[in-house]
């Protein structure tokens, strides 16, 4: 999946249940142009459906994530063009918060503005300790997208997003980790490598509970009642796969179940 006259598209390979996909827009560091927007969401739904795939990695070519919108495509919008642009990203957005699939991030080089905004929108994300981070969208006249006003209160706290959401100040990974946006820390070019092998981990597992226990946690904060209510549901219906069955039946036998994913 490739531009015409650019080196720019999605990479993707798979192995073992975990698909890793690469963006590549070398010319601009990976920044999220309007085609690379969109052969991304593709790649990442035709992920969700496959199932043989049962976790993505997702990082970017060349040692960089990403280096955020690609200001360059961002001439003469009006309102409604600007609206019907993120209208558009949203559905990627949501393909990554919502899919049952984990997604884990692995970031080297940059992760700045919306390139901050795509990894915080990862359920896992793995950083090198060299990486630049920076939610930069006010220093351009505009607010957080991509879901950060949402993401990014839920993992660092409310305090701390409007520090970084109202300053724009860059910080490094270590600061990331300690605020929570950052689940893992690695040397510099190890990031992958440690995404995938977490990646290799929750392949391992039942695909069903993992998946309701994906989707259930994007909602957000819920209720007591609430919670207990969406536990029995889910529980209910995870107590008839054919996976629990062979979970039980591993555990008593003392041995490494393998999940079907039925």
């Amino acid at each position: 999946m490739s531009g015409d006259s650019v080196d720019l598209g999605v990479d993707v390979t798979t192995s073992g249940g975990v698909a890793t996909v690469t963006m590549r827009y070398p010319a601009r560091r990976n920044a999220l142009s309007l085609e690379l927007r969109e052969v991304l969401h593709d790649a990442v739904f035709d992920l969700m459906i496959d199932p043989e795939v049962r976790v993505l990695v997702l990082t970017g070519a060349e040692g960089v994530f990403s280096a955020g919108g690609d200001i360059s495509g961002m001439d003469n919008l009006t309102t409604m063009a600007g609206r019907a642009r993120l209208q558009r990203l949203h559905r990627l957005v949501r393909l990554l918060i919502e899919g049952e699939k984990p997604v884990i991030a692995a970031v080297e080089g940059y992760a700045v503005g919306a390139g901050m905004s795509l990894a915080a929108a990862c359920d896992v994300v793995v950083a090198a300790e060299d990486v630049v981070w920076n939610c930069a969208f006010n220093k351009l006249g505009l607010m957080p997208d991509m879901a950060a006003i949402w993401t990014l209160p839920a993992r660092m706290g409310l305090g701390r997003a409007k520090r970084l959401m109202l300053t724009s100040e860059q910080f490094d990974t270590d600061s990331a980790a300690d605020w929570g946006l950052v689940e893992e820390v690695t040397e510099p070019g190890a990031a992958l490598a440690t995404a995938q092998g977490i990646a290799k981990t929750i392949a391992k597992r039942a695909p069903a509970a993992v998946a309701l226990t994906k989707t259930w946690l994007s909602r957000g904060p819920m209720g007591l009642n609430e919670a207990l209510a969406a536990e029995a549901d889910a529980q209910a219906v995870l107590f008839q796969t054919e996976d629990f069955t062979e979970g039980r039946t591993a555990f008593m036998e003392k041995r490494v179940p393998e999940f079907k994913g039925r």
